[in-house]
């Protein structure tokens, strides 16, 4: 299978902010769904900490585990002040009936002085959410509200 050259892309949307993501296995699509939305928050190349954070949730389909998932490292965000640059899924798997993600983020401590705000994220949305097998990998569209 070729390899993924793009990770994510931005499209157009009149009022919030529309990305596609893409990844070469399905953890990939996750990992760079993450980082396109933290750099709508910031610009992650500013960011170089190492502070780890293990996220676990489960979910009762794919589409919902994106969703929770982005959604739980916005609340971090928000909640911790924590910026993220890195993200590792090191599984998604499916049992019982249900979807979960064992993962990693990456980041530091949020400084307003040196990671200048980009623009703020109220949530992640269902509108116009896509994730789907293409032939190269996975493909990700996710539209968050901002």
């Amino acid at each position: 299978m070729p390899s993924q050259e793009k990770k994510y892309e931005y499209l157009d949307h009149t009022a919030d902010v529309k990305f596609r993501a893409y990844g070469n296995t399905l953890e990939e699509v996750f990992e760079n769904a993450a980082l396109a939305m933290f750099n709508v928050i910031i610009d992650t190349e500013k960011v170089s900490g190492e502070m780890a954070i293990d996220v676990f949730l489960k979910s009762p389909d794919l589409e919902s585990l994106l969703v929770d998932w982005l959604s739980e490292l916005l609340y971090i965000f928000e909640v911790d002040e924590i910026v993220f640059w890195k993200f590792r899924v090191e599984e998604i798997r499916k049992e019982e009936g249900e979807y979960s993600i064992k993962s990693l983020a990456s980041g530091e401590k949020y400084y307003p002085g040196s990671h200048p705000f980009e623009t703020e994220i109220k949530a992640v949305t269902y509108n116009q959410l896509e994730l789907e097998k293409i032939a190269e990998g996975w493909k990700a569209q996710v539209v968050v509200d901002i």
